[in-house]
């Protein structure tokens, strides 16, 4: 791709900051209006991890194809692609009569989101070379995460109280065609220099873990053993088959000789635990206000406010202190905070109280606000440019799996808990395992932050993009020759 001149570059990241603009704000409108969605489509607690989960849960299964894809076949027409697709599945979200017509539309829509997002990082790791550059530009697009947290519940607040909870889909419609007109006119076309052969095995195998994994977390407390042993068993085989299978190729799916690099296999477990925290957070607080404490919709994304801006504000300077620092001082000022904010709730119930719920909700969005930027930096910086869109998928699916595994246990976990005949009662009690698991999604990020960006990790990491580059060039001769 030819070096673009500063403008153009902002531009490019601008743009590509409108992709993942979308894709968070339905996440954080769409956790708003998941109680109006419960009346109106007479939906179980299982019904509502559904609605988030399948959206999340295809995204992660189609995400490394996606980043491969486009490495192959072309980054702006993926990009473009999934910004079609994803406005279309809006549109159909709008429409739905019913919950399994919500999931089976939500599903549409994670198939183009899964082209938007690792794509866009692709393009910013290819359009700013200069790690500091790049590093900032990461901060950038980690405070659009922010804006969303920000914007969307109140947004989809006043949405839902206005014209309903469907109106929450129609905002994407002119953003997504927004991008897709200034991306056709202004992102320039890259690809990697040698395309990547398909793995369709490693993809079906990669489904079927994901897919079968949260089933079975999700159905447990109203699915006797029996049903769940089948997909628990399947989610083992599909483990055991990726692990065996997927080192005998030569250009796999997942390229597990990327977890050889200390920071990068930290990077992918942090984003897991620091997204697991995030959907869990979003599910129970958004139940709370809401069901429990009996706030309307507009009133419960005001009190998000307090999670939100924080994250907005924090993310750009993680972003500075990566490129000028290093990733351990976010991780670590991310790690604390979550698990202090973890902890409030688990052991002091903070949301009893509106000064304790307030700080819990500000902790949170400090330790979420720093996360993002050290993750996203380690997963691509160590690695080959050829082999970026691959690298950012690998960290954009450790996000989405987190998210999916973070509502999938926190809601199966309170689901067990609530009882539905006193439910205001319950749901404090019932909550509090949930709290706890937060708590420890934030204390797996500071411990993993400061094992994995000392100087053995650096190491370990410079030591895996000699390997990897060396069998680039090994493999380009030889297909060369």
């Amino acid at each position: 791709m030819p070096e673009l001149s500063p403008r153009r570059r902002m531009l490019v990241l601008a743009i590509c900051c409108m992709s993942l603009l979308i894709v968070s704000l339905d996440n954080t409108v769409l956790n708003v209006a998941l109680p109006s969605m419960q009346q109106d489509l007479h939906a179980s607690t299982s019904g509502l991890q559904w609605t988030i989960d399948a959206y999340t849960l295809v995204l992660a299964s189609l995400l490394m194809l996606a980043g491969s894809t486009a490495d192959r076949i072309g980054r702006k027409r993926v990009f473009m692609a999934g910004l079609v697709v994803f406005t279309l599945g809006s549109v159909l979200c709008s429409l739905a009569p019913n919950l399994q017509a919500l999931v089976a539309f939500r599903m549409v829509q994670a198939v183009g989101g899964s082209m938007l997002n690792p794509v866009a990082m692709s393009i910013i790791t290819n359009t700013f070379t200069d790690p500091r550059e790049r590093a900032r530009a990461i901060g950038a697009w980690g405070a659009v995460v922010g804006i969303s947290m920000a914007a969307g519940p109140l947004v989809g607040g006043l949405l839902v109280e206005s014209v309903g909870w469907r109106s929450i889909f129609w905002i994407n419609l002119p953003v997504g065609l927004a991008a897709l007109l200034l991306t056709l006119r202004f992102v320039p076309e890259s690809r990697a220099g040698r395309a990547r052969r398909p793995d369709p095995v490693g993809q079906l195998l990669v489904i079927a873990l994901f897919g079968s994994l949260t089933y079975a977390i999700i159905e447990a407390p109203s699915t006797p053993f029996t049903s769940i042993a089948p997909p628990a068993v399947i989610a083992l085989a599909a483990l055991t088959g990726l692990l065996r299978y997927e080192p005998r190729r030569a250009e796999p799916l997942i390229d597990l000789r990327f977890f050889r690099s200390a920071p990068f296999s930290g990077a992918t477990v942090i984003a897991v635990s620091a997204f697991a925290a995030l959907g869990g957070f979003l599910f129970l607080s958004t139940l709370y206000l809401q069901n429990v404490r009996g706030l309307t919709a507009l009133e419960a994304g005001l009190w998000m406010l307090p999670m939100a801006v924080p994250t907005f504000l924090c993310a750009p300077l993680s972003g500075r202190l990566v490129g000028t620092l290093g990733p351990r001082l976010p991780l670590l000022i991310a790690g604390g905070a979550m698990t202090t904010s973890g902890v409030l709730f688990a052991a002091f119930d903070a949301q009893t109280s509106n000064t304790t719920l307030f700080a819990g909700y500000v902790l949170f969005g400090v330790g979420f606000g720093f996360v993002n930027a050290p993750v996203t930096n380690t997963a691509v910086s160590g690695m080959p440019r050829a082999q970026a869109g691959v690298a950012a998928a690998v960290a954009s699916t450790s996000r989405q799996l987190g998210q999916t595994l973070g509502v999938a246990v926190v809601g199966a976990v309170l689901a067990s808990g609530v009882a539905a005949s006193s439910y205001r009662e319950s749901f404090v009690p019932a909550a509090r395992p949930g709290w706890w698991i937060i708590a420890a999604c934030g204390a797996a990020v500071l411990a993993l932050g400061a094992v994995t960006s000392g100087r053995w990790a650096r190491r370990t990491a410079e030591r895996t993009a000699e390997r990897l580059e060396s069998a680039e060039v090994r493999q380009a001769v030889g297909t060369s020759g």
